[in-house]
């Protein structure tokens, strides 16, 4: 009989080309720092010949919190296509490494795998270029019910939203996982990608979502404020749990009328914070789904990303389970 899963992440199934950079070249390369744009495979092909010395690491943002979720010792599956070339080889390899499942076929034909190209300036903001390729061809087809049946949580990326087969497989998964008595939680990625999406994630949101997963310039997008308190208000009756993050502010959890603000946790040193966000909802949802309340989810969604930003990467680097072990939250 196939193991009971926590969560279940359908994403974008991406290798991170990661290379530190001074801000200036990104005036130079046209990029405005702390994007996320979508490129051809041209343009990706221009940035990569000006960047410099590169890491290649497997990422995409749900897929990133599903590694997180098995570093905390949590049961977690993973839905994104790549092509079988060499760098799907490496994502499917990468990802079943740290033990998430992953079954999702491998395209034979079409784009290449999806790569990001990832920029850190020396203040550990990144600026991201990707470039979708085998990523568009995700459709319904992929989503499996069985693994959906047996997942506590399933876990939709916003960026999804963008390739329209990609958001069928979004829309099959979220009425699986009620079909089945679970729950559907969303990230909604990045500020421009809410900006393009804004009226359909807000009836996503309404029709679908449990649990949102936005950060500041995310949730103040999808509310059409440049107030934080009143998109938290504008969002807290949307859906069951409202998790919204604010850097070094710390997080704001809002749920059954109830707030609860659990602060960042202190690092000697940023690095990089390509994946900061990922690991937050990946300490979250593991406490969602192992009974922790709402204050020690995001506490543990804090220490989880506290630990990712020291480092260059979007996946942890050491056992999360016994770094929260030594927080005495194991």
């Amino acid at each position: 009989m196939s193991r009971l899963l926590d969560v279940t992440g359908v994403g974008n199934a991406i290798v991170d080309v990661l290379a530190r950079t001074e801000e200036a070249a990104l005036q130079s390369l046209g990029l405005q720092k702390g994007s996320m744009a979508l490129i051809d495979a041209a343009r990706a092909d221009s940035l990569y010949e000006q960047m410099g010395p590169a890491i290649e690491v497997s990422g995409g943002s749900v897929a990133n919190s599903m590694a997180g979720i098995a570093s905390l010792g949590g049961a977690a599956a993973y839905i994104g296509k790549v092509k079988g070339d060499q760098l799907g080889d490496v994502f499917a390899h990468d990802i079943r490494s740290v033990g998430v499942e992953f079954d999702t076929k491998k395209a034979l034909g079409g784009p290449a795998t999806a790569r990001c190209l990832v920029l850190v300036t020396p203040d550990g903001e990144r600026t991201l270029n990707t470039y979708l390729g085998a990523c568009v061809e995700l459709g319904p087809e992929d989503i499996d019910e069985s693994l959906i049946a047996r997942s506590k949580v399933v876990y939709l990326e916003g960026y999804l939203w963008d390739p329209p087969r990609a958001k069928e497989a979004m829309l099959k998964a979220a009425n699986l996982a009620h079909k089945h008595g679970q729950r559907v939680a969303l990230s909604l990625s990045d500020g421009f990608c809410v900006a393009r999406h804004r009226s359909e994630f807000a009836r996503l949101i309404e029709d679908h979502v449990d649990i949102l997963f936005a950060n500041e310039s995310e949730v103040t997008s999808l509310t059409e404020t440049d107030d934080f308190e009143q998109a938290a208000a504008a969002v807290k009756d949307r859906c069951e749990v409202a998790v919204l993050t604010r850097g070094g502010k710390g997080a704001v959890i809002l749920t059954h009328g109830e707030r609860f603000e659990v602060p960042a946790e202190r690092i000697e040193q940023l690095v990089d914070t390509t994946g900061a966000g990922d690991l937050f909802a990946a300490g979250f949802l593991y406490g969602f789904t192992h009974g922790y309340g709402p204050a020690d989810s995001a506490r543990l969604g804090a220490i989880a990303a506290a630990e990712v930003i020291s480092h260059l990467g979007a996946r942890p680097a050491t056992s999360l389970r016994e770094l929260i072990t030594s927080r005495g939250l194991g």
